[in-house]
């Protein structure tokens, strides 16, 4: 018995001693991982705090009662509110009601329908403002039609507050649909029927208990297109800058490139107003919620509630009109605006030409723009599958508090408006230590680290999504049968989690690929991208060349998502057939 009971503490010692590698590796691994997350994702944050209370002097409040006591900063932030208030409100009504539809009524073509409900957020925003300005505008396609067809003309002065707030109504009620659709599905029809069975009306079991049961979804949308509104700096900048209309997000970069004596200290002191404003959003948010009914069901019905019967033909019509006016057209008449010759001339065959697109592909600026976008875009979707499908591993199967903390860390960046970001950015990286410049800003290698700050968060997700759908006990049987290590990734796990892992890098790689709050501010020379060369021809009155750069991008985008799509399809046949 002794000489069993020796062997066995002997063993224990040796499987102790034989952990001890395995345990150091996985702490070393974390203490690394929480000293990257610190300095990339928590410091430039504080920095950014810092600077907006810090002078010459040291720590004062001159810049914040400076800022407050101008009447200039009343009106901005007025306009801001107004704009993103109503842009918002008017988001919730039209993703709530396609929500509602796709999810319950029996409309045809309901896959099309998503897609087109969803392109207004592909395109990014400032190209979807581009596009309505000369589709609505005066001599615009619109216009063009209704005379063609002896209609009065009517035109729509897009650069107002009107202007404004629907066009990024239209580029945001996409996030109220993507959180609402499934958590209507989800609600047991069997709650609605018993209301109706009881005497209530379809109106009144909806605002009873469809809508109670649907809020968190609903207001989890509705709160993202907030933050999307506030952060939203392309659509004030193309049709706010010149209707002389300020939002926060365009006076911050306003006094950025003013370069005067405290301009990044009134900087900071505006993106910390832009940062309490986005937290008051999310405390209403938080009032909202707190006595919404949770939904009582993980099963996703996608068969139909209602059918319209003859009302069904109408419904589509209003739904591809919608379509045909907000995102069709208007792109299209981009499309025929940017092979005109010069701006105003009919849409004659004679005034058609390939040179606004001949400049864009053979401009050295543009090229260059072109290049340095791609390899931004690549580099960042490159780092986000290692490192964030790494953290996601990590997050799904072993995630701890410190895991949880540095999630919630490396959420921060993209929660924040693009401006804030990019103010922190230049915070942190112009002098890391006191006293020691590294050159990172003005350096293209600051934009790298801009982007993969506010990116990762998306692979991160996408990730998680996918690790969520393999299950544990695949990973065992692996394991029992001698596949472990590098070999488990190879043979089990990722083919099991490309198609997932390859989604969410596309959707790095596509909103790297056209960003332009965060390039706005950070860009220098010789790393201009593509959005900042579209808003500098729009400003310098190139609208044709920003036209023609613009639906380049858009092919590129669509183009892009048909790709995610022919892989996932193919990916899902070739997994089908091995079964």
């Amino acid at each position: 018995m002794r000489r069993l009971l020796g062997k066995s503490q002997t063993n224990n010692r040796g499987t102790q001693h034989q952990a001890s590698p395995t345990n150091l590796f996985q702490l070393s691994t974390k203490t690394i991982g929480l000293i990257v997350v610190v300095i990339f994702f928590i410091v430039p944050i504080v920095r950014l705090i810092w600077k907006s209370f810090s002078s010459d002097q040291g720590i004062t409040l001159q810049f914040y009662k400076d800022i407050l006591r101008e009447p200039r900063t009343w009106e901005v932030l007025q306009n801001t509110m107004i704009i993103v208030v109503l842009s918002t409100a008017i988001a919730f009504i039209l993703g709530t009601a396609f929500a509602w539809i796709v999810a319950y009524t029996n409309i045809r073509w309901k896959k099309l329908v998503q897609l087109f409900v969803f392109l207004p957020f592909i395109i990014p925003s400032y190209i979807t403002s581009l596009a309505w300005v000369q589709f609505f505008g005066p001599g615009g396609l619109m216009e063009r039609m209704l005379t063609y067809v002896s209609l009065p003309a009517i035109s729509w002065d897009l650069y107002s507050m009107s202007g404004i707030i629907f066009v990024m109504a239209i580029s945001h009620f996409p996030l109220v649909y993507l959180f609402s659709v499934h958590v209507f599905r989800k609600i047991p029809r069997e709650m609605e029927l018993a209301a109706q069975i009881s005497g209530s009306s379809r109106w009144k079991a909806f605002r009873k208990i469809i809508l109670p049961m649907a809020l968190p979804g609903i207001v989890g949308g509705s709160f993202i297109a907030f933050l999307g509104s506030l952060d939203n700096f392309g659509i004030p900048a193309f049709l706010g800058t010149p209707a002389d209309i300020p939002v926060l997000s365009t006076y911050i970069y306003q006094q950025v490139i003013g370069f005067g004596t405290s301009a990044f200290q009134r900087a900071a002191v505006l993106s910390m107003i832009l940062g309490v404003v986005a937290v008051v959003g999310l405390f209403f948010q938080w009032l909202v919620l707190r006595k919404s009914k949770q939904v009582e069901t993980s099963s996703i019905d996608h068969s139909p509630r209602y059918d319209l019967g003859k009302k069904r033909p109408i419904v589509e019509i209003v739904i591809w009109l919608f379509f045909a006016v907000t995102s069709i057209f208007p792109l299209i008449s981009m499309g025929l605006l940017s092979f005109l010759r010069a701006y105003g001339l009919d849409f004659a065959w004679e005034n058609f030409s390939w040179k606004n697109y001949a400049y864009i592909l053979t401009s050295n600026s543009t090229l260059e723009a072109i290049i340095n976008s791609i390899q931004l875009a690549g580099v960042t979707a490159v780092v986000g599958i290692v490192v964030g499908t790494a953290f996601a591993y990590k997050r799904v199967r072993n995630s701890g508090a410190t895991t949880k903390i540095m999630e919630t860390a490396i959420t921060i960046p993209y929660a924040l408006p693009g401006m804030v970001l990019a103010l922190a950015m230049i915070f942190a990286w112009m002098e890391p230590l006191p006293g020691w410049n590294p050159g990172i800003y003005g350096s293209a290698l600051i934009l790298y680290i801009a982007y993969m700050t506010r990116f990762l968060i998306l692979q991160i997700r996408s990730s998680v999504t996918a690790f969520q759908q393999v299950n544990i006990e695949v990973e065992e049987a692996a394991r029992i049968s001698g596949t472990n290590g590098f070999g488990k990734w190879k043979k089990v796990l990722i083919p099991l989690i490309t198609p997932g892992v390859l989604g969410g890098a596309l959707l790095v790689f596509l909103n790297a690929l056209a960003e332009l709050t965060v390039s706005s501010i950070l860009y220098s020379s010789t790393s201009e991208t593509i959005g900042v060369s579209i808003l500098s021809f729009q400003q310098s009155g190139y609208s044709l060349y920003a036209t023609a750069f613009s639906t380049i991008i858009v092919g590129l985008i669509i183009m892009g998502y048909l790709l995610l799509f022919a892989v996932q399809y193919s990916w899902n046949r070739k997994v089908d057939k091995r079964k």
